[in-house]
């Protein structure tokens, strides 16, 4: 089989919703003179598109009731000469969750929900395979600390359609999961605790979640270009997305978890909305106060008192936001990515100011640092200085290393990254980066006088902790300045250390040709994402180590069941998936937290008969998947079926052909190809074949 079939851990990575960004270091640059405001605004919106190859970018800035500043960068299409003008629509992904927070706010206000109550007081059919589910209060949903393994966005990503399938099917899906931890205990993102959030709204109001969004939040703002998918608004408004160099626009990105990530809206309407949070058009002051309460502190977190990128409020990333913190002014942040675009929210609620940007392309946290340029030289017009100087770490010697630091050494992981650390008797440490093991090399660290273990420059700091619940963390500090937008500071746990987990000989086994396995996706709908993803799976030509009795992260546990059950606060152990191998008339299926995967290695070759052949799916819904074999050069002409698609790979993985991207009907079979035909079931594909 080609490398689309390859790496299927690589797979599941590029499936998350939220950019898990590292930011590449940089040397500060001397602060410049002072540029007036548009030139400043236009200065950062440019270096946010530039580090994060954005194909367009547009921002915008409320002060006082309205707004005062807008702009844009990049190019609208690859393919048309269409000037951008402030009008165009873009996906803002997690920044929907303030939307959904609001809504809850606001029916707590009136009495109809309580914080600390039980979601299933509102949503009785909500139910887990695991007893825990029912400690889950509606606090718990806003600030990430529910339990919940994290995202289930498998229905819900999709090209060019609105869909209700992962709205409906949430209850469902979650009623076969277990939890990752106490209710509670810490907070960790979750995208899985937003939808069921939204659900709790429209179980109260009987509404549509987007009709109540609509009535009670944006028609008070006026705001008139804020939608979701299926939404009234011309599609064409949306500022087109692409993958890679590639000059084709791919279709609508439509993300069906609207109170996750499904919003879309202009520059303008979302610094509006950022705006009304300043004041109490939408919610009195006591709400307000308590989204921007530090709920992180509830449960586990670093007790380092250093900035971070997160620091979770109920709904807000950031509620402690850098720079604005070193000069006691508190600023809300909130960012989103979806797979194409690309948001940031940043609020200034002493100054009624707020400032959006979004992009196509990009990365969310760029937006958010552009956003602060933005606030910082507004400031600046009313006479408020911002302190960005970028604060060294506190100074320390190279140091004798106490005997029992040898004892942290071996295996750590988050769900995204596994470590190995290797510890020296004269204080040097080794880490290496398991997932990248030839691209990232090793990095070596030396024991300080303050217990740290700091790198050559002195720039990165990392410490071992031992935390109540017993579980040793890799703690990481580190400041990186980023020309043109200031720094970002990073303080956190970057990973849990792992234990040894010996495994039968039987099981390793059973393991072993798991982790380079080529499989297939099989109850995706025709137009998911994730047919795209697996080109981008196929990309990486690294094949990541593997940590002893670990598939990634996962703790395997006996020949069919690998767990997650790593616990790392703030996004170290955000999207956790069990797995679950099954044996189907002989051939491997991967079920990963509802989503199903086969061997593609039992994938036939497609049948050309004599010059015709049709494939059907079948009443489960399962694509239908086919190695091209002697059918290479051979021209294919394809009749599709309503609600249906196919996609054709080639013998690296790259999508070739596709009638979901680009209204394909008829290809060229490319030699070790590979084709998926998916649909609603009884969708019958008729194929005829030349050459």
């Amino acid at each position: 089989m080609n490398v689309l079939h390859t790496r299927w851990r690589a797979l599941v990575l590029a499936l998350l919703l939220a950019v898990s960004l590292a930011v590449p270091a940089a040397a500060a640059e001397p602060q410049a003179a002072a540029a007036d405001l548009q030139t400043t605004a236009d200065t950062a919106a440019a270096y946010a598109a530039q580090y994060g190859g954005a194909q367009s970018l547009q921002y915008a800035l409320w002060q006082d009731g309205e707004i005062v500043l807008t702009g844009q960068t990049g190019t609208f299409s690859r393919s048309e000469n269409r000037l951008m003008t402030g009008d165009e629509l873009y996906g803002i992904g997690s920044v929907s969750k303030i939307y959904t927070t609001v809504a809850v706010m606001q029916l707590a206000e009136d009495g109809k929900v309580s914080l600390d109550a039980p979601v299933t007081r509102y949503l009785p059919d909500f139910k887990m395979a695991d007893e825990r589910y029912k400690d889950i209060t509606v606090r718990m949903l806003l600030n990430h600390s529910s339990g919940i393994l994290g995202t289930g966005l498998s229905d819900a990503m999709l090209f060019g359609e609105a869909s209700t399938r992962a709205h409906d099917t949430l209850l469902e899906k979650l009623s076969t999961q277990r939890l990752a931890a106490d209710p509670g205990a810490f907070s960790v993102y979750c995208n899985d605790g937003f939808s069921l959030a939204e659900l709790v709204v429209e179980a109260i109001t009987d509404m549509d979640f987007m009709d109540y969004v609509d009535e009670h939040i944006l028609a008070p703002l006026d705001l008139d270009r804020t939608f979701a998918p299926g939404g009234d608004f011309d599609a064409n408004d949306l500022a087109p997305i692409y993958r890679g160099t590639d000059p084709r626009a791919l279709p609508q990105d439509a993300l069906n978890a609207i109170g996750a990530g499904g919003i879309y809206a202009t520059a303008s309407d979302l610094a509006s909305f950022g705006g009304a949070l300043t004041g109490t058009e939408l919610l009195r002051q006591s709400s307000l106060d308590a989204m921007a309460y530090p709920e992180y502190s509830r449960g586990l977190w670093p007790e380092s008192g250093e900035p971070d990128s997160l620091a979770y409020g109920l709904g807000w990333d950031n509620m402690e936001w850098y720079p604005f913190c070193q000069s006691d002014i508190q600023a809300l942040v909130k960012g989103g990515d979806t797979l194409y675009y690309h948001a940031g929210l940043v609020v200034l609620p002493e100054y009624d100011m707020a400032a959006a940007v979004v992009s196509s392309g990009g990365v969310s946290t760029y937006d958010q640092l552009a956003a602060n340029q933005i606030l910082i030289a507004a400031l600046a017009e009313e006479g408020v200085t911002v302190d960005q100087t970028v604060k060294a770490l506190p100074a320390a010697e190279s140091a004798a290393m106490p005997a029992e630091q040898l004892e942290n050494a071996g295996y750590y992981g988050s769900t995204s990254a596994q470590y190995q650390v290797d510890i020296q008797a004269d204080g040097t440490l080794t880490m290496s980066y398991l997932n990248y093991p030839t691209s990232i090399p090793a990095q070596t660290f030396t024991y300080c006088s303050d217990g740290s273990f700091r790198d050559s420059t002195g720039l990165s700091y990392i410490s071992f902790v031992k935390e109540r619940n017993g579980q040793t963390y890799l703690y990481q500090q580190a400041v990186s300045p980023l020309p043109g937008l200031g720094a970002l500071p990073i303080a956190n746990y970057a990973a849990v250390k792992l234990p040894e987990n010996d495994l039968s000989p039987e099981v390793a086994a059973a393991w072993d040709s798991i982790a380079t396995l080529g499989i297939l996706p099989m109850n995706e709908p025709y137009n998911s994402q994730t047919f795209l993803a697996l080109a981008d799976a196929a990309a990486v030509a690294e094949v990541p180590e593997t940590i002893p009795g670990y598939i990634g992260a996962a703790r395997i546990a006996d020949e069919t069941t690998a767990r997650s059950e790593i616990q790392v606060p703030g996004v170290g152990s955000r999207d956790g998936v069990d797995y679950q191998l099954e044996e189907r008339d002989g051939v491997l299926w991967i079920n990963a937290k509802g989503s199903l995967y086969m061997d593609a290695a039992a994938a036939p070759t497609l049948f050309t008969g004599s010059g015709a052949s049709y494939t059907t799916i079948q009443a489960d819904g399962y694509a239908r998947w086919y190695q091209v074999g002697d059918a290479a050069g051979k021209t294919m002409t394809v009749q599709v079926p309503e609600n249906s698609g196919f996609w054709v790979y080639d013998g690296n993985g790259q999508v070739t052909a596709s009638s979901v991207l680009w209204g394909d009907t008829t290809v060229t079979l490319p030699e070790d190809g590979t084709i998926v035909f998916a649909g609603d079931p009884g969708a019958r594909f008729h194929l005829r074949f030349q050459g």
